[in-house]
Protein backbone atom coordinates (compact mmCIF):
# COMPACT_ATOMS: atom_id res chain seq x y z
CA UNK A 1 0.00 0.00 0.00
CA UNK A 2 2.86 2.41 0.79
CA UNK A 3 4.50 1.70 -2.57
CA UNK A 4 1.20 2.53 -4.31
CA UNK A 5 1.04 5.85 -2.44
CA UNK A 6 4.64 6.61 -3.43
CA UNK A 7 3.68 6.14 -7.08
CA UNK A 8 1.04 8.84 -6.77
CA UNK A 9 3.55 11.15 -5.06
CA UNK A 10 5.88 11.41 -8.08
CA UNK A 11 7.95 8.38 -7.06
CA UNK A 12 6.48 5.99 -9.63
CA UNK A 13 9.19 3.33 -9.56
CA UNK A 14 10.07 3.65 -5.88
CA UNK A 15 9.67 0.82 -3.43
CA UNK A 16 10.03 0.52 0.30
CA UNK A 17 11.48 -2.53 1.99
CA UNK A 18 11.52 -3.38 5.68
CA UNK A 19 14.26 -5.70 6.88
CA UNK A 20 14.05 -7.34 10.28
CA UNK A 21 17.10 -9.14 11.64
CA UNK A 22 17.88 -10.49 15.10
CA UNK A 23 20.33 -8.55 17.25
CA UNK A 24 23.24 -10.40 18.79
CA UNK A 25 22.23 -8.92 22.14
CA UNK A 26 18.76 -7.56 22.95
CA UNK A 27 18.64 -3.77 23.30
CA UNK A 28 16.22 -1.40 24.99
CA UNK A 29 14.44 -1.11 21.64
CA UNK A 30 13.96 -4.87 21.35
CA UNK A 31 15.56 -8.11 20.23
CA UNK A 32 15.37 -7.29 16.51
CA UNK A 33 16.96 -4.65 14.32
CA UNK A 34 14.45 -3.06 11.96
CA UNK A 35 15.73 -1.20 8.92
CA UNK A 36 13.64 0.66 6.34
CA UNK A 37 15.20 0.75 2.89
CA UNK A 38 14.16 2.90 -0.07
CA UNK A 39 14.71 2.14 -3.72
CA UNK A 40 13.91 5.63 -5.09
CA UNK A 41 13.73 4.61 -8.75
CA UNK A 42 14.14 1.66 -11.08
CA UNK A 43 17.71 0.41 -11.23
CA UNK A 44 18.69 2.05 -7.96
CA UNK A 45 20.03 0.09 -5.04
CA UNK A 46 17.83 -0.09 -1.96
CA UNK A 47 19.52 2.00 0.73
CA UNK A 48 18.70 2.79 4.35
CA UNK A 49 16.11 5.53 4.36
CA UNK A 50 18.24 7.91 6.41
CA UNK A 51 21.27 7.62 4.10
CA UNK A 52 19.97 7.35 0.56
CA UNK A 53 16.96 9.66 0.37
CA UNK A 54 16.74 13.38 -0.29
CA UNK A 55 14.74 15.60 2.04
CA UNK A 56 11.82 15.69 -0.38
CA UNK A 57 11.89 11.91 -0.78
CA UNK A 58 11.96 11.45 3.01
CA UNK A 59 8.95 13.72 3.38
CA UNK A 60 7.01 11.87 0.66
CA UNK A 61 7.85 8.48 2.19
CA UNK A 62 6.64 9.75 5.55
CA UNK A 63 3.47 11.12 3.95
CA UNK A 64 2.81 7.82 2.15
CA UNK A 65 3.26 5.82 5.36
CA UNK A 66 1.08 8.18 7.38
CA UNK A 67 -1.70 8.17 4.77
CA UNK A 68 -1.73 4.35 4.83
CA UNK A 69 -1.75 4.00 8.63
CA UNK A 70 -3.68 7.20 9.46
CA UNK A 71 -6.70 5.38 10.87
CA UNK A 72 -4.55 3.35 13.26
CA UNK A 73 -2.04 6.05 14.21
CA UNK A 74 -3.13 8.53 16.89
CA UNK A 75 -0.46 11.15 16.06
CA UNK A 76 -2.15 14.54 16.65
CA UNK A 77 0.18 16.78 14.60
CA UNK A 78 2.34 16.34 11.50
CA UNK A 79 4.84 18.84 10.12
CA UNK A 80 5.97 18.48 6.50
CA UNK A 81 8.77 20.76 5.31
CA UNK A 82 8.74 21.03 1.53
CA UNK A 83 7.19 17.58 1.02
CA UNK A 84 6.65 18.78 -2.56
CA UNK A 85 10.34 19.43 -3.34
CA UNK A 86 11.18 18.50 -6.91
CA UNK A 87 7.60 17.99 -8.10
CA UNK A 88 4.90 20.07 -9.74
CA UNK A 89 1.70 19.77 -11.70
CA UNK A 90 -0.37 16.63 -11.17
CA UNK A 91 2.04 15.20 -8.58
CA UNK A 92 1.69 18.37 -6.49
CA UNK A 93 -2.10 18.06 -6.67
CA UNK A 94 -1.83 14.46 -5.43
CA UNK A 95 0.42 15.55 -2.56
CA UNK A 96 -2.13 18.22 -1.64
CA UNK A 97 -4.97 15.68 -1.74
CA UNK A 98 -3.14 13.29 0.55
CA UNK A 99 -2.22 16.05 2.98
CA UNK A 100 -5.87 17.11 3.09
CA UNK A 101 -6.90 13.49 3.70
CA UNK A 102 -4.41 13.23 6.55
CA UNK A 103 -5.71 16.55 7.94
CA UNK A 104 -9.15 15.00 8.41
CA UNK A 105 -7.73 13.12 11.42
CA UNK A 106 -4.83 15.28 12.63
CA UNK A 107 -3.38 18.76 12.52
CA UNK A 108 -1.11 19.03 9.47
CA UNK A 109 1.38 21.87 9.07
CA UNK A 110 3.01 22.14 5.65
CA UNK A 111 5.81 24.39 4.41
CA UNK A 112 5.33 24.71 0.66
CA UNK A 113 6.21 26.92 -2.26
CA UNK A 114 3.64 25.32 -4.55
CA UNK A 115 0.19 26.81 -5.03
CA UNK A 116 -1.08 23.34 -6.02
CA UNK A 117 -0.37 22.13 -2.48
CA UNK A 118 -1.41 25.36 -0.72
CA UNK A 119 -4.80 25.21 -2.46
CA UNK A 120 -5.78 22.25 -0.27
CA UNK A 121 -5.19 24.10 3.00
CA UNK A 122 -7.97 25.22 5.30
CA UNK A 123 -5.70 27.82 6.93
CA UNK A 124 -3.08 29.55 4.80
CA UNK A 125 -0.22 31.34 6.53
CA UNK A 126 2.51 33.35 4.84
CA UNK A 127 5.89 33.52 6.56
CA UNK A 128 8.17 36.39 5.52
CA UNK A 129 11.76 36.84 6.67
CA UNK A 130 13.21 40.30 6.95
CA UNK A 131 15.71 42.24 8.91
CA UNK A 132 17.72 45.37 9.42
CA UNK A 133 21.10 43.95 8.40
CA UNK A 134 21.96 42.87 11.92
CA UNK A 135 18.92 40.95 13.09
CA UNK A 136 16.74 38.68 10.99
CA UNK A 137 13.11 38.32 11.99
CA UNK A 138 10.15 36.42 10.59
CA UNK A 139 6.54 37.50 10.47
CA UNK A 140 3.49 35.31 10.01
CA UNK A 141 0.24 36.47 8.43
CA UNK A 142 -2.95 34.47 8.04
CA UNK A 143 -4.28 34.83 4.51
CA UNK A 144 -7.96 34.72 3.61
CA UNK A 145 -10.07 35.61 0.60
CA UNK A 146 -8.37 37.86 -1.95
CA UNK A 147 -5.09 37.96 0.00
CA UNK A 148 -4.86 34.16 -0.21
CA UNK A 149 -5.61 34.19 -3.94
CA UNK A 150 -2.96 36.90 -4.50
CA UNK A 151 -0.35 34.88 -2.59
CA UNK A 152 -1.15 31.78 -4.61
CA UNK A 153 -0.91 33.84 -7.81
CA UNK A 154 2.51 35.03 -6.63
CA UNK A 155 3.57 31.43 -6.05
CA UNK A 156 2.38 30.51 -9.55
CA UNK A 157 3.66 33.46 -11.58
CA UNK A 158 5.95 35.48 -9.35
CA UNK A 159 3.44 38.35 -9.50
CA UNK A 160 0.60 38.83 -7.00
CA UNK A 161 -1.55 40.79 -9.48
CA UNK A 162 -1.10 38.85 -12.73
CA UNK A 163 -4.56 38.28 -14.23
CA UNK A 164 -3.63 34.82 -15.48
CA UNK A 165 -2.01 33.98 -12.13
CA UNK A 166 -5.10 35.15 -10.24
CA UNK A 167 -7.40 33.14 -12.51
CA UNK A 168 -5.24 30.04 -12.08
CA UNK A 169 -5.14 30.51 -8.29
CA UNK A 170 -8.95 30.73 -8.16
CA UNK A 171 -9.20 27.61 -10.32
CA UNK A 172 -6.80 25.72 -8.03
CA UNK A 173 -8.80 26.62 -4.91
CA UNK A 174 -12.03 25.47 -6.60
CA UNK A 175 -10.38 22.27 -7.84
CA UNK A 176 -8.95 21.49 -4.41
CA UNK A 177 -12.35 22.02 -2.79
CA UNK A 178 -13.95 19.58 -5.24
CA UNK A 179 -11.21 16.94 -4.73
CA UNK A 180 -11.19 16.97 -0.92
Amino acid sequence: AVTTELGALAMADASLEVRVSPREEPALSGADRVEILLRPHAGAEARPLGRGASGGELSRVMLAIEVVVAGDDPVPTFVFDEVDAGVGGAAAIEIGRRLARLAERAQVIVVTHLAQVAAFSTNHLRVVKGGDGQVTASSVTQLEGDARIQEMARLLSGLPDSESGLAHARELVETAASLR
